[in-house]
């Protein structure tokens, strides 16, 4: 039986406690810096509230680190020291030279590591990259991305609001499409990105733009913020290559449409792929999809070097936002 130890009991934790409910892993209990509320979640889930961290790592087979970006480093290193599986939220680290030394580590002690990238599990998402993947829409050519939000929760502590310990929007939002480009058209060379400051103290980019260049010339435009009033969240897909587009609107309601290129003599046929109500969370699909991979050994769909690779492009950005010029990949090392 695959025993599992959350650290971290936020939102996420509560959310992977959730996804690791529906496989047949045991849930150990929970570690975090707020005692009472990893007791909370041990009751409603099952297991204890650890008091220590070795007391966890002692006790577990997978450990699954739902803790503020800036631990993710230690608490990757101290995991693989201990010889265990790891899930680990996204981003990966708060800074590049962070998450590689983690996943070097991971690598080294052989233990896998897996990131927590949902959108790779949201079915339009999915169902999209298959699309391109098959190559029925061709060589994929731009890429048009939305993420917007309303600002996290103000309150005191609130850690995401410090760029120093989450790395701002860019690094906590943008990195899903970041890395859905990256998945859909390839390794990106460069990234150029323009940002708008809140006016708060703890002021970090709360809306860009970023243009993405891949490695074959494909092109993504991807758009982020954390600037709408609650409780509005908008994404918006885009797709388009040499002989067809995928796209869905911002309209919650929309179809994930295909247009495929005309052929000989024929109309150019169009697809809507209705949605239809989630038969679950994508962050349950995800989490059964990590169980599959430690359990059975099936391929994973997001692998550690993918969420570096996603880490580096959100910096990436940030810099080129902050400079105001173009920055290419490499020049991303620490």
């Amino acid at each position: 039986m695959l025993r599992v130890g959350i650290i971290g009991t936020g939102t996420m934790g509560n959310t992977h406690a959730e996804g690791w409910a529906h496989t047949p892993a045991t849930l150990s209990g929970f570690y975090s810096l707020d005692a009472d509320r990893a007791q909370t979640l041990a009751d409603q889930f099952g297991g204890r509230a650890y008091a220590t961290l070795d007391a966890l790592l002692n006790d577990v087979d997978v450990v699954d680190i739902c803790a503020p970006t800036d631990r993710h480093h230690d608490l990757i290193l101290a995991a693989a020291a201990a010889g265990k599986a790891i899930v680990c939220e996204k981003p990966l680290a708060r800074t590049y030279a962070q998450a590689r030394a983690a996943v070097e580590a991971c690598e080294a002690a052989g233990v896998p590591l897996l990131v927590a990238h949902v959108v790779r599990f949201f079915p339009q998402y999915a169902h999209a990259h298959a699309v391109v993947s098959r190559g029925d829409i061709g060589r994929v050519a731009v890429v048009r991305l939305t993420r917007c939000s309303f600002q996290p929760q103000l309150g005191e502590g609130n850690w995401f609001l410090d760029p120093a310990r989450s790395g701002g929007m860019m690094l906590d939002l943008m990195i899903h499409d970041f890395d859905y480009a990256r998945w859909v058209a390839g390794e990106v060379v460069s990234v150029y990105a323009r940002g708008v400051r809140a006016t708060t103290p703890a002021a970090a980019t709360d809306y860009a733009l970023a243009i993405l260049t891949h490695a074959d010339g494909a092109i993504s435009n991807i758009e982020g913020g954390w600037a709408y009033p609650p409780p509005l969240f908008r994404t918006a897909l885009e797709i388009a290559g040499d002989d067809g587009l995928i796209e869905q609107p911002a309209e919650g309601s929309a179809p994930l449409a295909f247009h495929f290129k005309q052929t000989a003599g024929g109309a150019a046929p169009s697809v809507g792929l209705p949605l239809s109500p989630l038969a679950e969370s994508p962050y349950t699909t995800q989490i059964r999809h990590f169980y599959e991979v430690l359990v059975n050994g099936a391929p994973s769909r997001v692998t550690a070097r993918d969420g570096l690779a996603a880490v580096r492009i959100a910096l990436a950005a940030i810099q080129s936002a902050q400079s105001g010029r173009a920055v290419r990949i490499e020049e991303i090392n620490s």
